[in-house]
C-alpha cells in the first residue's frame, strides 16, 4: 500500500529555481532545500498501525497460593511498525543543482528533484543561455577582480564617456559572435543555421570556451556603470575578468561590485523562490508550475512548425474573389 509521504513525494519530482542569496554557498542551498523537503513529506500523516493477534494470559480464579491463567486471543498493534521505531520513512531526498553560482555571486539557481535530475542533465547538454546583470565600478583594480579583493591598481576615469563603453561592448560582442559561430560547428549558409538561429539554439556543440552572446550597458554613471550579459558555457570568474578586460581597453581599470543572475535558460528571477518560501509546498507549487510552462512552450513549438495548408476549395473562392475584385475595378 503506498504510503501518504510516498503519494507527496511522487508530486516534487520536477525542476525549480531558487534564488540564492548573495555570501550563501550554493551547497549550503542545497542542504536547506533537501532538509525542508524530507520534513515536509515525512510530516504527511502515517497509515493506521497493523494489528496482530496475540494470546494474552489473564487470571481467571485465585485458590491459595496458585492462580489460574487462561489464554484470550486479542488484536493488538504492532508497534514494530510505528514511526517512534521504524524512524522517518525517507531518510535522504537526491536534489540534484544546475549551473552553479560562486559565494559571492547571487541569482537564479535551478535545482532538481528525484527523476527531475536526468531532466537537468539532458537541459544542460542543449544549447541554454543565462543572463546576468554585472555592476561595476571604474578606477579600481584588484588581484581576483572582485571588490574584496587586494587592490593592485587604482586609475582615473573622466575620459571614458558612454559612447566610448558601447564601442567596447560591441567589439566584444562581436568577438564571441564569431567565436560562437566556429565552434557551432554549422554550415552558416544552410537551412539548419538559419532555423537554428531563429529558435535562438544557434551554439557550441559539447563544452567550449565561455562566450557571450550579448553586452550591453543599461546604467551608466561614473564611476559606477551596469552591464547585462548573455552567454553560454561561462563562470562568474570568468564575467568578472570580462569587466576587467573592458576596463583595460578603455585606458582605466574596472572591477566588478556585484554579479546576479537573472536568467537560466527558461528560469527567471520571477520564478526563483526566495529564502522565505523554500517549504515543501512551496517547491511544489513551483514544479508545478514549470510543469505548464514548458507544456504550453512545447505546444507553441508545435504549432510554430506545423505548415498552414490551404485546401483546394479555399484557394478556388480566393481565385473568384481576386477577379470579381479585378472586374469590379
Amino acid at each position: 500500500m503506498v504510503t501518504p509521504a510516498a503519494l507527496t513525494f511522487r508530486r516534487l519530482h520536477g525542476l525549480f529555481c531558487v534564488y540564492k542569496p548573495l555570501g550563501v554557498h550554493w551547497k549550503l542551498v542545497r542542504d536547506t532545500i533537501e532538509a525542508n523537503l524530507l520534513k515536509g513529506v515525512n510530516a504527511a500523516p502515517p497509515l493506521a498501525l497493523p494489528h496482530k493477534v496475540r494470546f494474552l494470559a489473564e487470571p481467571t480464579s485465585r485458590t491459595g497460593e496458585h492462580t489460574a491463567l487462561t489464554l484470550t486471543a486479542t488484536s493488538v498493534p504492532a508497534l514494530s511498525k510505528h514511526p517512534l521505531v521504524t524512524g522517518p520513512e525517507f531518510q535522504h531526498i537526491r536534489v540534484g543543482v544546475g549551473h552553479r553560482l560562486d559565494v559571492s555571486s547571487s541569482g537564479v539557481l535551478v535545482l532538481a528533484v528525484g527523476n527531475g535530475n536526468k531532466i537537468l542533465d539532458d537541459l544542460y547538454k542543449t544549447r541554454v543561455t543565462r543572463d546576468y546583470t554585472l555592476e561595476c565600478e571604474f578606477g579600481t583594480a584588484t588581484d581576483d577582480f572582485t571588490r574584496t579583493g587586494q587592490v593592485v591598481e587604482r586609475s582615473t576615469y573622466d575620459h571614458i564617456t558612454l559612447d566610448k563603453l558601447d564601442r567596447v561592448l560591441a567589439m566584444l560582442e562581436g568577438a564571441n559572435q564569431k567565436a560562437l559561430r566556429v565552434f557551432s560547428n554549422v554550415d552558416m549558409s544552410s537551412q539548419e543555421a538559419y532555423e537554428l538561429a531563429v529558435r535562438g539554439l544557434l551554439g557550441p556543440e559539447g563544452k567550449s570556451s565561455p562566450i557571450l552572446t550579448g553586452l550591453r550597458c543599461i546604467h551608466f554613471q561614473p564611476p559606477n556603470f551596469t552591464l547585462e550579459v548573455q552567454c553560454l558555457n561561462e563562470t562568474q570568474k570568468y564575467l568578472r575578468k570580462v569587466v576587467h578586460e573592458i576596463g583595460l581597453e578603455l585606458r582605466s581599470t574596472a572591477v566588478c561590485r556585484g554579479v546576479r543572475r537573472t536568467r537560466d535558460g527558461l528560469f527567471t528571477s520571477r520564478d526563483a523562490l526566495t529564502r522565505n518560501h523554500w517549504s515543501a509546498a512551496d517547491i511544489m507549487q513551483a514544479i508545478k508550475q514549470h510543469r505548464r510552462t514548458k507544456k504550453a512552450e512545447n505546444h507553441t513549438q508545435i504549432q510554430a512548425k506545423t505548415p498552414v495548408i490551404q485546401t483546394s476549395e479555399e484557394g478556388l473562392t480566393a481565385t473568384s474573389q481576386d477577379k470579381v475584385e479585378e472586374m469590379s475595378s
